[in-house]
C-alpha cells in the first residue's frame, strides 16, 4: 500500500493527494492570471496606465521582464528546497503579480493605442493559452521528467540576457526572430517547471509551484504579444 503524508513529493504521494496538489497549483495559477488581468484593467480604466505608460516605454522593458522571470524562478526553487512558509509563498506570489502588472504596462499601452487594441491582446492571449496548454498536457500525460533541461535553460537564459544587454548598448533591433526564440525558451521553462510539479515540489508547496508556472506563462505571453506587435 502506498502510504503518503503531507509534504511528500507529488510523484511519491497517493493518487488523491497528488491530484489535489495539482488541482490547487493550477487553481492558484488561474487566480494569479485573473488577478493580473484585473489589475491591468483597473490601471487602464482609471487612466493610470495612460499617465505612466509612455514614461515606461523603452528598451529596458526587455531586460526587466526577463530578470523578473529569472528572479521568480529562483525564489520558487529556493522555496521548494527550503520549505518556506505558506505566508511567504503567498507574499512572493502577490508581489510578483503586482510587479508583472507594472512591467507589462508599456507593452499593453502600445498594444491598446497603436497595436490593434484588445483584439491584438486577446489574440496573443489565445495563442499563449494554446501553447502553454499543449505543453502542460504533454508533461502531465507522459509524466516525463524534464529536470535534465535545467542547465540548458540556464545557458540559454544567459545567452538571451547578454543579447538583450548588447541590444540596448548598441541599439540593435530585437525583432520577431528574437521574440520567437524567447517564446521557445519560455515553453522550455514551462516543460521544466511542470515536471517539477510532479518530481520536485512537495504536495504542500502549491503556491510556490504556481508562482514558477505563472512566471513561465507570463514570459511566453510577453513575447507572443511582442511578436504580434512586431508584425503590425
Amino acid at each position: 500500500m502506498n502510504m503518503s503524508h503531507p509534504g511528500m513529493v507529488a510523484a511519491q504521494a497517493d493518487t488523491d493527494e497528488r491530484l489535489g496538489f495539482i488541482r490547487r497549483t493550477y487553481l492558484h495559477l488561474f487566480g494569479a492570471i485573473l488577478l493580473f488581468t484585473l489589475i491591468e484593467a483597473a490601471l487602464f480604466t482609471s487612466g493610470v496606465a495612460d499617465r505612466i505608460g509612455p514614461s515606461l516605454l523603452g528598451g529596458s522593458g526587455w531586460i526587466v521582464v526577463f530578470v523578473l522571470f529569472i528572479a521568480a524562478s529562483w525564489f520558487a526553487n529556493r522555496w521548494a528546497m527550503s520549505g518556506a512558509s505558506p505566508a511567504l509563498q503567498y507574499a512572493g506570489l502577490g508581489v510578483f503579480i503586482i510587479a508583472q502588472s507594472i512591467i507589462f504596462l508599456p507593452l499593453l499601452y502600445v498594444a491598446v493605442h497603436y497595436g490593434g487594441g484588445l483584439d491584438t491582446i486577446g489574440a496573443a492571449g489565445s495563442v499563449t493559452v494554446v501553447l502553454c496548454g499543449l505543453t502542460t498536457l504533454f508533461v502531465l500525460i507522459t509524466k516525463k521528467d524534464f529536470s535534465f533541461l535545467g542547465w540548458g535553460l540556464m545557458l540559454c537564459s544567459g545567452a538571451a540576457f547578454v543579447a538583450i544587454i548588447l541590444g540596448m548598448i548598441f541599439g540593435w533591433q530585437m525583432g520577431g526572430w528574437f521574440s520567437a526564440l524567447m517564446i521557445v525558451l519560455g515553453l522550455g521553462y514551462l516543460l521544466y517547471e511542470t515536471s517539477n510539479i510532479l518530481y520536485r515540489y512537495r504536495t504542500d508547496q502549491h503556491v510556490a509551484a504556481s508562482l514558477a508556472l505563472f512566471s513561465s506563462v507570463m514570459l511566453v505571453f510577453f513575447y507572443v504579444l511582442r511578436l504580434f506587435l512586431d508584425r503590425r
